[in-house]
């Protein structure tokens, strides 16, 4: 089967989409609504473990969250795929929601989001500009 060109931009950058991760709880990791589509939270999962844990701050820097974000974003895409079949029939990423676990006085939540919206940004090019919400939290599930 030929590569969609957007898993043709994910190879141009070196990148691999990986199998979708299974939720986490008692919810579903996609719904389709009509034509929308919205995706539960990604967290860094590269095959069965987490790439980074921790706090941004300390001990995470900016770079490991900026690599995390990249990851969930991948892993979101993984997602959108077994939804719909091929990335290529996404007409828009609207909104990019990140939560990021960090320490008292981390405030580069927009630098570290940024490694997924430069991912979308990269594989959709017009049709991956999307607005977006960088929120830090103290404490998250895993």
């Amino acid at each position: 089967m030929a590569k969609s060109k957007a898993e043709g931009q994910l190879a141009k950058l070196g990148l691999v989409l990986p199998s979708p991760p299974p939720a986490v709880g008692a919810y579903v990791t996609v719904v389709r609504t009509g034509d929308l589509i919205v995706s539960s939270c990604r967290l860094p999962w590269q095959g069965r473990r987490l790439r980074h844990t921790g706090k941004l701050g300390d001990p995470l820097t900016v770079e490991q969250g900026y690599e995390a974000a990249k990851i969930c974003a991948l892993n979101a895409l993984a997602q959108l795929k077994t939804a719909l079949g091929s990335l290529d029939k996404v007409r828009q990423i609207v909104r990019l929601e990140g939560y990021v676990h960090c320490g008292p006085g981390f405030r580069q939540h927009p630098q570290v989001l940024n490694g997924a919206s430069d991912l979308i940004n990269a594989v959709f090019g017009e049709r991956g500009r999307h607005t977006r919400t960088a929120l830090g939290i103290h404490e998250m599930a895993l």
